[in-house]
């Protein structure tokens, strides 16, 4: 019997099950590959807020990723970074070289205040960039990342196609923090791949979704690990197959309690 791709997810653990490494095996389930996860940080937190978050030790996370990448069919990486950036920054290179990385760069959460990257993550981020196959960040990560302002589309296509300069095979700027003048009351999203801009427009939600950004960067992972040639067709392909994806579970969220909404790829 031949293995069934698997997609490992290096994130953080949601109790609530909206973001975080749960969410990232209903978007792996969605691409119709198995999910596997090695956990980087333990949050208290719901669909109300994040109230803390828990490192985990360094080696438990290291002895984790090499345990499934010995014995599982990984065939693609997504990270969601957190206060342990520095420990997956250094075993980056070697996964790469197996496998596609798509890189969700979270710095916060939609709802509390504690910031789960600090400025050494930061630079472990940027220093992640020439191992990555996707990085997919919204605009104040974005701006974060780049020392910039963003403020409308071609800004966010300036900054893609900075964040691709500084190594990142391609990389999707998320416009939802843009103003909604900026996308004619819409959303765009950008991906810079090689010489190349695409636009990916949609509708602007009410209610922003708990999730939203590790569902996303989760299926570009999932579809990606089918994929037979990791070219440049394949990765546009990903990236508009989980916008598709994405818009659907958007228009049908959940309700699990109280605070936001979750998504239910």
């Amino acid at each position: 019997m031949l293995p069934k791709p698997c997609a490992l997810a290096i994130a953080g653990l949601d109790p609530s099950g909206g973001a975080g490494i749960l969410a990232d095996m209903r978007a792996f389930a969605a691409a119709s590959v198995w999910g596997c996860a090695a956990v980087t940080v333990v949050t208290v937190q719901s669909t109300a807020g994040l109230r803390s978050a828990h490192p985990v030790d360094q080696r438990t996370l290291i002895r984790q990723v090499r345990e499934i990448i010995l014995h599982e069919n990984v065939r693609s990486i997504k990270i969601g970074s957190s206060s342990n950036a520095r420990a997956v920054a250094r075993l980056l290179p070697a996964l790469a070289r197996d496998a596609p990385v798509v890189l969700d760069p979270v710095m916060r959460p939609t709802l509390g205040a504690k910031r789960l990257l600090d400025r050494g993550g930061l630079r472990a981020i940027l220093g992640m960039l020439e191992s990555v196959t996707v990085v997919t960040p919204n605009v104040p990560e974005a701006e974060a990342l780049l020392g910039v302002r963003i403020r409308s589309v071609e800004d966010a296509e300036r900054a893609a196609r900075a964040l691709v300069e500084l190594g990142a095979r391609a990389a999707l700027v998320k416009g939802g923090h843009l103003p909604a003048r900026a996308a004619r009351d819409g959303v765009v999203d950008v991906l810079a791949l090689g010489h190349r801009v695409t636009r990916f427009r949609g509708p602007r939600v009410d209610e922003a979704p708990h999730g939203t950004g590790c569902t996303l960067s989760s299926l570009i992972a999932g579809h990606l690990a089918r994929a037979a040639n990791i070219d440049d067709v394949a990765v546009e392909d990903a990236v508009a197959w989980a916008k598709r994806e994405l818009r659907r579970a958007l228009a049908r969220p959940l309700r699990i309690g109280d605070g936001l909404l979750v998504l239910s790829p």
